[in-house]
């Protein structure tokens, strides 16, 4: 890789997020604080507490015995029907695979990707399956789990592939063996499948679960384990490591691809390399300082770095007398053997913290370097005092990192470290890393930001709502970048809520109080959209103002809307939707010509169904009134944009040609209120069980209001000086015939429902002009189109325009009082911010269930992907208990004799026998191979394995 490309943006492999568990520390925010405290994670036991886990008194009473481990705490605990798993099944599975499965999940959710479907690599490994042997396997003699579940749930050949399966990635799913060095190992590889293409996003790491659980270990004089419980890298007390359990896995994006996206870059792998010593080395356990050397060479050749401007190197070193010397010898090869002009390279090992994670440590080490980049300042090596007598560090160009320091920057390099991680076998691995590239700030457009959230659970919502608000309160986090996480980088599951707010503190405390939280149940599948556009007398002044400032979708169609309406409406529209300060009430006057507020109408309804579908939200069936039919019509492709606005124009003009007219909502059923008309008036529209509109002369509308005024009967004047819909239309009738006549009419492509006859349109009506003019003069029958929509299973109703007076008709239908209603914009006089009631509107149509397309909500906007708390899983125990052992059983095993066979012992005696020897192999299995190896190499170093 060459040092940059010529955009300037550094080449490599992005780190968007780190996930893990480790001693002492179950987040990496955890082990960070962890690291800056100078703690450890290791656990010393009490002698209760050890007899409490099921060890032998001879086993306590052992002077070599090391109370001490870094443990997990919770293993047992594991969320199965999050991912799909019967209890049966996550029982069965060891606690390490179920680690690594819910870390991969939030290493996802923390940069912010839902991955589902996606070609996503998973590359990672894990240590000694101690369960398997210890719980599983006597489960299985006993009868009662099965043979093959256990192949399945145990091998570690399916830990990449089950994770792919559960989180359904499509990228490679590779499970990687390289003892120690695993995790790191599965970086490189993560590395090379995305430079090649194989994947766009990539997750690697290891795990590593000591089971049994709350136990010490065997000292052994001569071998890689610490007499006392604590690991002392590059020190002169150093006698070797604490056996750990641990998970890390990181996520893995190309530089130019996480850019784009705005993913969380914390650091970028500039280049790797793996390498064996093969055989030349004096034993098979033993490390190389050849081996070392050229993979650490040919990691700085791939990645183009300069080694003088590496300023931190994670070292695997194991704190063992032999090991680390050699360690260092390999990186002076490499970085020089005098010190440098500068600062010297700070050198230190996670381990020292946390113990020996096994095939967890290259990733664990990895996840320390990022964090001290991210950070920039260098931790402490706990218990470090002196320097190893072996290692001469002033021939070197390096120094241990025994105090914390600020880590600043050397000329115009950016900050770099060197990770490194040494396989028992030979498998060594060396990663180049440097801090992120500085992305700015932007600033947001939307004055209003949604915050969506989702569980499968209640409980799980109501503790995310919770943990969300803390964040916000704590962090300081960009609340449009919040929200653009939440809805583009998070699965939706069934429990939903969302919140609309202006800044982090309002959010933080809807979240915690439920106020103005919008909740909801999603289905097994989207329910329908249908868009409702309102008619004459919804329009006012100021209407989608805030739309028009904020959302360019909804500009450009009221812009082109008003371009193409000026030469027939003499006007801009726009001054009159959005009137300069003071000209408000010359504005509505304005609105009041039916000339204009048909227009208007239409060109409001049409932006505001231009910016949903922007949104992804596409109507499955529409329903207007009056006017409003024919937005719904030009949706549907039947009349296009210019021939809709000149029509609109024209009818709008031919209407107030006509003498003036009235009309009037009367609370009253259609056939009681047609008992009441008398000459010069109608029935305009039916438009709900007890409510209807009756339209006529000034005159006819003015006496039947006096009539009405001495009963109970409500009504009310419509705001329209025009009697639309009633025999005062007859005289416009032929030439709008005529003019529907001359513009294009095609079938339409949408269904919607007409207020002619109630039902769906059919392509005849459609593309008749004749249509078009019973549509002006007869009764609007939205009644019978309400209960043709209501009959849609599931649908959700949207009204497309102005206020909420058709979601008032829809719920004033029978059987319609649950049906469910959204409005886009706030009703006339409403102190609602435009923004916020849209975006309301959207958080609500999320909650029941419509999916979005959030990358059209951000269309116009450049957001950044930022952390967040992931997922809150809601675990239960699940874990098969390994047979009891009786304190008679184990001293009877302590006490056999080294000739005793299966035929002389005891049975019970001889399974304790095995029982104590597979909790010593969980811990041990690879250092007893190592002591086997260097016995049989005569002359080995026995202390310098990995």
């Amino acid at each position: 890789m060459s040092d940059a490309m010529e955009t300037g943006v550094p080449e490599g492999i992005a780190i968007v997020a780190v996930a893990g568990r480790f001693p002492g520390a179950g987040t990496p925010e955890a082990l960070w604080r962890l690291l800056l405290d100078e703690r450890e994670g290791i656990t010393f036991f009490t002698g209760d507490e050890l007899r409490a886990a099921g060890v032998p008194e001879h086993v306590l009473a052992d002077p070599d015995y090391v109370r001490a481990a870094g443990v997990l705490r919770g293993v047992e605990q594991f969320d199965a029907g999050f991912f799909g798993m019967t209890p049966a099944e996550a029982a069965l599975t060891p606690p390490e695979h179920r680690l690594f499965l819910e870390c991969a999940w939030e290493a996802l959710e923390r940069c912010g990707h839902t991955a589902r479907g996606r070609r996503v690599g998973v590359f990672g490994g894990t240590g000694f399956n101690g369960y398997l042997l210890q719980n599983v396997w006597p489960a299985v003699q006993a009868g009662t789990r099965g043979f093959f579940p256990m192949v399945l749930a145990n091998a570690a050949d399916h830990l990449a592939a089950r994770v792919a399966y559960r989180l359904d990635l499509r990228g490679p799913a590779i499970s990687v063996q390289a003892a120690c060095s695993t995790s790191l190992v599965a970086v490189h590889q993560a590395c090379q499948s995305l430079l090649t293409g194989e994947c766009e996003l990539a997750l690697a790491g290891g795990a590593s679960v000591g089971v049994p659980l709350d136990h010490g270990y065997l000292y052994e004089e001569g071998g890689i384990l610490s007499p006392d419980g604590r690991c002392r890298p590059f020190d002169a007390r150093a006698q070797g490591t604490v056996p750990s359990s641990g998970v890390a896995l990181v996520a893995l994006r190309r530089v130019e691809d996480a850019l784009a996206d705005g993913d969380p870059i914390l650091a970028v792998i500039r280049g790797s390399a793996v390498n064996n010593d093969g055989a030349g080395k004096m034993g098979y356990a033993a490390p190389s300082v050849d081996g070392q050397a050229a993979v650490i060479a040919e990691a700085l050749a791939v990645s183009g770095v300069d080694p003088a401007t590496v300023g931190y190197v994670e070292g695997h070193s194991t704190g063992t007398a032999l090991g680390d010397p050699m360690e260092v010898a390999a990186l002076t090869r490499v970085y020089g053997a005098a010190p440098r002009g500068g600062p010297r390279i700070r050198i230190g090992s996670a381990k020292a913290s946390l113990g020996h994670t096994d095939t967890a440590a290259g990733v664990t080490g990895l996840i320390k370097a990022v964090l001290s980049l991210h950070h920039r300042r260098i931790v402490a090596t706990p218990h470090f005092q002196a320097p190893n007598p072996a290692i001469d560090f002033a021939a070197t160009p390096f120094q241990v990192a025994d105090e914390g320091l600020e880590w600043t920057a050397e000329g115009a390099a950016p900050r770099r470290a060197g990770v490194s991680s040494f396989g028992m076998g030979g498998t060594n691995v060396h990663v180049v890393i440097e801090e992120a590239p500085r992305v700015p700030a932007q600033p947001a457009r939307r004055p209003w930001q949604l915050l969506t959230l989702s569980a499968r659970t209640d409980a799980a919502l109501a503790q995310a709502r919770a943990e969300l608000a803390a964040h916000l309160r704590t962090e300081d986090v960009p609340l449009a970048d919040a929200a653009y996480t939440l809805q583009a980088g998070r699965q939706g599951f069934a429990v939903r809520c969302a919140v609309v707010a202006a800044d982090a503190e309002s959010a933080a405390a809807a979240l915690e109080g439920g106020a103005g939280v919008v909740s909801g149940r999603a289905g097994p599948s989207a329910p329908p959209v249908a868009f409702l556009f309102p008619g004459q007398g919804a329009q006012y002044p100021g209407m989608g103002r805030g739309l028009y400032e904020t959302e360019p979708a909804y500009r450009a169609a009221i812009d082109r809307c008003a371009a193409l309406l000026r030469p027939h409406v003499g006007e801009d529209l726009r001054a009159l939707l959005h009137p300069a300060p003071g000209g408000g009430d010359a504005a509505a006057e304005r609105l009041r010509s039916t000339t204009i507020a048909q227009p208007a109408l239409f060109a409001t309804a049409y932006a505001t169904a231009m910016l949903w579908m922007e949104w992804g939200v596409r109507p499955a069936a529409m329903l207007g009134h009056g006017i409003g039919e024919y937005a719904a019509a030009c949706l549907a492709g039947v009349f296009a944009l210019e021939d809709a606005v000149s029509l609109v124009a024209a009818r709008g003009r031919l209407v107030q040609a006509l003498p003036r007219g009235a009309m009037l909502s009367v609370a009253l059923p259609v056939d009681e209120a047609r008992a009441l008309l008398g000459a010069g008036l109608a029935v305009a529209g039916d438009d709900a069980p007890d409510r209807c509109v009756v339209s006529g002369t000034e005159a006819a509308v003015a006496a039947l209001e006096a009539r009405l005024a001495g009963t109970e009967v409500r009504h009310a004047r419509l705001d329209t000086p025009h009697a639309l819909h009633s025999p005062m239309m007859d005289p416009v009738l032929d030439e709008f015939t005529a003019l529907v006549a001359r513009v294009p009419r095609r079938a339409p492509e949408l269904p919607w429902i007409s207020n002619v006859t109630g039902t769906w349109i059919t392509v005849d009506e459609a593309r008749d002009p004749a249509y078009w003019a019973r549509h002006l003069r007869r009764t609007v029958r939205f009644r019978e189109g309400a209960r043709t929509l209501l009959a849609l299973p599931d649908v959700v109703m949207l009204e497309v325009g102005p206020g909420r007076s058709l979601s008032a008709l829809i719920e004033a239908q029978e059987g319609a009082a649950d049906a469910r209603r959204v409005a886009s914009m706030r009703q006339p006089g409403e102190a609602a911010d435009d923004v916020a009631f849209i975006q309301r509107a959207l958080g609500s149509l999320w909650a029941e269930g419509v999916e979005a397309d959030w990358s059209g909500v951000w269309k116009h906007e450049r957001r950044r992907r930022v952390r967040l708390p992931t997922y809150p899983f809601q675990r239960s125990r699940h874990w098969i208990d390994a047979p009891a052992r009786t304190p008679a059983a184990s001293e009877a095993a302590a006490a056999l004799p080294a000739s005793a066979t299966a035929e002389t012992v005891p049975l019970e005696a001889l399974e304790a026998l095995i029982s104590g020897q597979i909790q010593l192999m969980s811990r041990q299995a690879r250092l007893l191979a190592a002591a086997g190896d260097a016995a049989a190499d005569e002359g080995a170093p026995r202390q310098a394995g990995s």
